[in-house]
């Protein structure tokens, strides 16, 4: 059986609330809830979707890179993998749509961090989600904010995963992320791997670096992001736990 969505049950909500059931292997179908949020700040309204399958062991929150949305195909498609192994995903627009026309905001990571510690304010008090541990998915300058976060956040954050990550735009920051921190880098993506080798070394806490051979910054490569998928949800499993720890 192919893994699909098998049947929508329930829409609630004028469609802000999905209950689905979910194949996930032979044989085996979840329930899995989706839901549009709407997240507040200071400065801007940001607009992200929540799934939650049933028995949730944590949350992964997405922060995407540069010149992206919550929209990424391939970061959608690693949180959909999450999902399969029993993490909800929570994918939101970092910036509002005028402010991602603007460059200086795209690489500002200091307020894309801002951003993503908003959200995880957010997912902090949110009903559905506060009992989940939380962890971090972050590309390009995605993974930078990621990592500014995990260190202003401290033990708050369980674990990161960075994916073509410019840890170099966190520099300053890199010696007090104490979380377990995956950083995977693409075999073929020259410029990046020295980048994140440096910032492994860095790193003072539970560290790993995994390049993909023959893999791009992308991961366009037939296998590559179902590589990056089976890496990052293994290391969410061994680090975020159960809803209890």
């Amino acid at each position: 059986m192919s893994r699909r969505i098998i049947n929508v049950l329930q829409i609630i909500n004028a469609g802000k609330l999905f209950l689905k059931l979910v194949c996930v292997e032979e044989n085996k179908m979840v329930a899995e809830i989706e839901r549009l949020v709407t997240i507040e700040t200071p400065q801007a309204t940001l607009e992200g979707n929540l799934a939650i399958p049933s028995d949730a062991l944590g949350l992964v929150l997405f922060a995407h890179g540069s010149g992206s949305s919550r929209f990424s195909p391939r970061n959608q498609f690693v949180a959909q993998e999450l999902r399969r192994m029993g993490i909800a995903t929570l994918l939101f627009d970092l910036l509002e749509q005028w402010e991602a026309e603007d460059r200086r905001k795209v690489f500002d990571v200091e307020l894309l961090a801002d951003r993503l510690m908003s959200a995880t304010d957010w997912a902090l008090h949110d009903s559905e989600t506060r009992s989940l541990p939380l962890g971090y998915f972050g590309a390009s300058t995605g993974a930078a904010a990621a990592l500014i976060a995990a260190a202003e956040l401290g033990n708050i954050i369980k674990a990161v995963v960075s994916r073509g990550g410019r840890p170099d735009l966190a520099q300053e920051y890199l010696q007090d992320v104490k979380v377990p921190t995956l950083l995977i880098v693409g075999g073929e993506d020259w410029p990046i791997i020295p980048l994140n080798r440096e910032a492994y070394e860095i790193l003072p806490g539970p560290k790993e670096l995994v390049i993909i051979p023959g893999a791009g910054h992308l991961f366009e490569e037939p296998g590559a992001l179902e590589e990056v998928a089976r890496l990052a949800g293994e290391w969410f499993k061994k680090y975020l736990g159960s809803k209890g720890t």
